[in-house]
């Protein structure tokens, strides 16, 4: 089974793809932190996040999309582009044919560390020790997004 994984944001948004095989370890395909410039225009921004998630999609061929649910933090305006942007993904997951399933932080945390209330340095070091990584991380939005494929795989018995 191939998943698509996405910690979702506006400005960076993690993406992995992440593959389980019968009695094997997870396998990470692919991670990336695909960024926006803060100089374009919104729209512009969604749109280039949906044309990334596309693209993914069309070279890997998953069959499910993993999405963190929004956390609703403080700052209003960023709540609402994230959540402009998880529409964005949502909706080229349903245009592929992908099934989405949504998992909210604590949920990801327990999956993945054992803990609802890890910090980002403990899912970090656990990440690596439940799939197998050939290429170095980059960024720390790519370990959620692949925290997030993890969860899915641990959910959904796949």
């Amino acid at each position: 089974m191939r998943i698509l994984a996405i910690d979702p944001g506006y400005e960076r948004l993690g993406v992995a793809v992440l593959e389980k095989n019968p009695r094997e370890k997870e396998t990470l395909l692919y991670s990336d932190c695909f960024k926006t410039s803060t100089k374009l225009p919104h729209a512009e921004r969604l749109a280039l996040i949906g044309g990334e998630v596309a693209r993914v999609i069309e070279e890997f061929e998953p069959k499910a999309l993993s999405i963190e649910t929004l956390f609703f933090s403080t700052n209003t305006k960023t709540a609402i582009a994230v959540a402009e942007a998880r529409g964005t993904i949502l909706y080229e997951a349903a245009r592929h044919g992908l099934k989405a399933y949504e998992y909210g932080p604590g949920q990801i945390k327990v999956a993945v560390t054992g803990y609802g209330k890890s910090d980002k340095e403990h899912m970090i070091a656990m990440v690596p020790k439940l799939i197998k990584i050939e290429k170095e991380i980059g960024h720390d939005d790519e370990y959620d997004a692949i925290a997030v494929g993890l969860t899915c795989f641990a959910v959904e018995r796949f």
